[in-house]
């Protein structure tokens, strides 16, 4: 068999993974600094070739990042992107054994996601009213109305165009994880807000990114978690991220008995059990309430 070189094996996955499974470039960058970060640990090893991977190797890499402080889901995140390398370089016939076969993932308890409710949404927007004039007003409640009302993910909203709206059906064309295509619905009030927005936007062409800077250039996901952050800054929350608004929607929906297979499809989860985490923040919730208001809690 012949010998390849990790770092080739790395480059010929990823071009499989953008040109064959049309991955994101959020995906593909995910990957390519997961694995650059354990080709770097085998070059300190003096490991140069895939075939010369071994278990040992790998546990010893998974060591090093927990003795590092690197969290179990982040460790279990690389372990994912090692299974993808390895099960490539198997299936191309690169090596004969399958060195992580046999390596778990770190047992992680899984959090729940945290969200804010209805009225510190509505704190939000009048916060965003004070702080801006109506154009900037409009534009920033359009990306909350998105982010919160048609729960989409940030890398979704940077990519929509003006012509993904349709205003007549009340929906939005999403383009999700896989360059998957999906319908969301867009509520009364988010469409009334999207209409003023674009109103308000000069030189409009259907091609056109619905959100740009000032020279027209697409807007991009850096640009989004700083108005988040600055807006989310008073609420109680660990995690001041655009990601909060997605959770609240999924959580807000199931509070008002929202079909979950429903909820999975306006959220583009792959899989239900992604979606039924939401579910357990309802149940949560409703302990609370429970424990706070009835007599005998």
């Amino acid at each position: 068999m012949a010998q390849y070189e990790h770092h080739i094996v790395l480059e010929r996955m990823l071009a499989e993974l953008s040109g064959v499974s049309r991955a994101s470039q959020n995906t593909i960058d995910a990957y390519n600094r997961d694995l650059n970060e354990f080709i770097r640990f085998c070059n300190d090893q003096e490991i140069g070739y895939i075939h010369k991977i071994s278990e040992k190797t790998i546990r010893g890499f998974v060591r090093n990042l927990s003795e590092n402080g690197l969290s179990k889901s982040s460790i279990s995140r690389k372990l994912s992107s090692l299974r993808r390398l390895f099960n490539f370089a198997i299936r191309h016939s690169l090596i004969d054994n399958n060195p992580i076969s046999k390596i778990p993932n770190p047992k992680v308890t899984r959090s729940l996601p945290e969200t804010i409710n209805v009225d510190s949404y509505l704190e939000i927007f009048s916060l965003v009213d004070k702080e801006n004039d109506f154009k900037n007003s409009i534009r920033i409640k359009s990306i909350f109305e998105l982010l919160y009302g048609s729960a989409l993910r940030v890398s979704e909203l940077c990519h929509l165009n003006i012509s993904d709206i349709d205003f007549k059906n009340q929906s939005l064309r999403v383009s999700g994880k896989g360059s998957k295509v999906r319908i969301v619905p867009i509520g009364s009030k988010s469409a009334k807000i999207l209409s003023e927005y674009i109103k308000s936007i000069e030189g409009i062409s259907p091609s056109r990114p619905l959100f740009t800077y000032s020279d027209n250039s697409r807007i991009t996901r850096h640009h989004i978690y700083q108005i988040v952050k600055h807006y989310l800054k008073d609420q109680k929350i660990d995690k001041k991220s655009p990601h909060i608004l997605r959770h609240s929607a999924a959580t807000h929906m199931l509070d008002g008995e929202a079909d979950l297979m429903a909820v999975k499809e306006i959220l583009g989860h792959e899989n239900l059990s992604t979606t039924q985490i939401y579910t357990h923040v309802s149940i949560e919730r409703l302990k609370k309430s429970y424990k706070k208001a009835h007599p005998k809690s």
